[in-house]
């Protein structure tokens, strides 16, 4: 059975974040939703020309940029909404606060509700729509407070396919302010060793590629902590002085395009502190 991934890329104002319509001969389905109004419904335009039902929508982590709009997705229709337990739970925790925070900055692109997931799928539990199964995986904090990604085959044994949300992230800075990387890099521990045999891994930012988009998240995070770790100076927190201090710099390598075996991106992370030593040196 044919499987067509569409994928829909919001505007910069929207986080640049991906959203995912499965096309198969029976209907769609669509993995995460956008942050802003307008980039949802360029993404249900483009559900709506391809002619086919929406069987079920899946939300992969509790970021506003993946579930906001699923209430212009699908909260008018009687669509099922899924995401793992914690996942809901965690949006229902923090949407209102979010709509608090963020809408007076947006105005009407904020949505004005939160269409909150309906249909609960436990970890390792499937679903199967039109032909195609989607099997959930969650994960706990890491990225976000409660992160969890999808695999997806077809009844002719197509895929797997991995949507793996913001656990990696390609050739773009990661989110890091929800304070998890520890679990994170456990996750994607964990993710590298479920998804050896994934055919891609589609992610919430940037291109899909293999498993070395994990990797590559890795090499990131570790450095990200090694930063705050030299910034902190043998503390547990960082002073206001020490936070101004940060400076990313990435520098990609590879990948603008679908990523192939053995290619993956490197990231360096670099504070100023690192560069008061090389003046040091030089000295």
């Amino acid at each position: 059975m044919s499987l067509t991934v569409h994928t829909h890329t919001a505007g910069e104002t929207g986080l640049l974040v991906n959203s995912y319509l499965l096309e198969s001969p029976d209907g769609v389905l669509a993995v995460d939703t956008s942050l802003l109004v307008s980039d949802t419904r360029a993404f249900k335009a483009r559900l709506d020309a391809l002619g086919k039902p929406l069987l079920g929508a899946f939300i992969t982590h509790a970021h506003p940029d993946h579930f906001n709009g699923a209430v212009e997705l699908a909260g008018g229709d009687d669509v099922e909404v899924y995401a793992t337990p914690s996942v809901a739970q965690t949006i229902r925790e923090i949407a209102d606060d979010k709509l608090a925070q963020w809408s007076p900055m947006f105005g009407d692109e904020w949505p004005a509700t939160t269409y909150y997931p309906n249909s609960a799928i436990a970890d390792g539990e499937a679903v199967t729509l039109g032909g195609v199964t989607v099997r959930a995986h969650e994960l706990g904090p890491g990225e976000s407070h409660a992160d969890a990604h999808f695999t997806v085959t077809t009844s002719d044994g197509g895929g797997p396919l991995g949507f793996i949300g913001d656990v990696a992230f390609d050739g773009t800075h990661a989110y890091t302010a929800d304070g998890h990387t520890g679990a994170w890099l456990a996750n994607l521990e964990r993710l590298t060793a479920q998804l050896q045999g994934a055919a891609l891994l589609y992610p919430g930012h940037g291109q899909p590629g293999q498993v070395e988009l994990l990797a590559a998240q890795r090499t990131y995070l570790l450095a990200y902590r090694e930063a705050v770790r030299d910034l902190a100076d043998g503390g547990s927190t960082l002073n206001d002085d020490a936070l101004a201090e940060v400076v990313l710099i990435e520098r990609p390598v590879g990948r603008r395009r679908p990523a192939r075996a053995g290619r993956s991106g490197r990231h360096r992370l670099r504070t100023a502190a690192d560069r008061r030593r090389r003046i040091r040196s030089r000295g």
